[in-house]
């Protein structure tokens, strides 16, 4: 009788979504030229501008300013995905980490390898 219980509400939780969480971050982080993946959550970094430019060869150059928002140093790793004009991803930099002291602010650089790019996500998450 627990066995059949269990085995109901696990059915349950993966049914009614277990994993909504994911997939909203997903959607967002298509939607968004900011996203802050994982725990790291709005609470601890925010982006306060961003600038993007054309270069004089196509390519696209992207500046990100990132705030940290608590009393604590923090350690981080930043990546821009560049994408086509349907939203796909042509081309993303690997992970850089970047380190912000208590209430700092620092200017990050990307820019894409080619000319196709047309928008851009800034990608931020914890170190590990």
């Amino acid at each position: 009788m627990k066995t059949k219980l269990i085995l109901i509400v696990s059915a349950c939780a993966i049914i009614i979504g277990c994993g909504t969480p994911v997939a909203q971050q997903s959607a967002t982080a298509n939607n968004s030229k900011f996203v802050a993946l994982g725990t790291l959550g709005a609470r601890t970094v925010r982006c306060t501008a961003m600038q993007e430019t054309q270069l004089p060869d196509g390519r696209m150059q992207v500046r990100a300013n990132i705030l940290n928002l608590i009393n604590k140093r923090v350690d981080l790793q930043i990546s821009c995905a560049f994408k086509d004009e349907q939203g796909f991803a042509i081309d993303t930099t690997p992970f850089q980490t970047l380190i912000l002291d208590e209430t700092a602010q620092e200017t990050v650089t990307f820019k894409s390898l080619n000319a196709q790019a047309k928008d851009y996500t800034v990608r931020v998450r914890l170190a590990r």
